[in-house]
């Protein structure tokens, strides 16, 4: 099994710990407690894929991204699987509702199932779980707080619109 790596970047919008290999990014996740973070990390010894994925999260923040090239795997079941996979196909600076999502997927009585998978993805940022919403373009359910989805999706809206406001 590759030997596997965690490193941490400071983002806009709080600490974000990176796990994975030196051949994927397996987690992207919001730490919210400082005192979650045990030890720093000796860059020195992280593998270019730990250095690939900082490095395309500070141009996704700088407004120089619109889409990761980094290889992702996460363990999920067959659907969330797919669902994951629907999620990169919505556009940087647009969003869909959970309902859309669910017809995407085949099915619209998959809603809530669909929602599930989504709240499920280990991956923030890089698999764009931030870019559904509810019915209305109401803000709901995120794993990293609503502030810090309103926050990706103002970033984003801004970047490939030139419009502040969404929410």
């Amino acid at each position: 099994m590759p030997e596997s790596f965690t490193t941490y970047y400071q983002s806009p919008v709080g600490l974000l710990q990176i796990e994975g290999t030196g051949h994927f990014i397996s987690k992207v996740h919001f730490i919210d407690e400082q005192d979650e973070v045990t030890a720093g990390t000796d860059t020195n010894s992280l593998p270019p894929m730990a250095i690939q994925a900082v490095e395309q999260l500070i141009e996704y923040f700088q407004g120089q991204r619109r889409f990761f090239e980094l290889p992702i795997s996460q363990e999920g079941t067959p659907f969330q699987q797919k669902v994951w996979a629907e999620l990169m196909n919505i556009p940087f600076g647009k969003t869909i509702s959970y309902l859309e999502l669910s017809h995407r997927l085949g099915d619209p009585k998959v809603i809530r199932a669909a929602a599930a998978a989504n709240g499920k993805n280990n991956v923030a940022i890089i698999v764009p779980c931030h870019r559904v919403i509810g019915a209305n373009n109401q803000l709901v359910g995120y794993a990293g707080g609503l502030p810090r989805k309103k926050w990706l999706l103002q970033h984003e809206n801004k970047i490939a619109h030139g419009v502040q406001t969404l929410f």
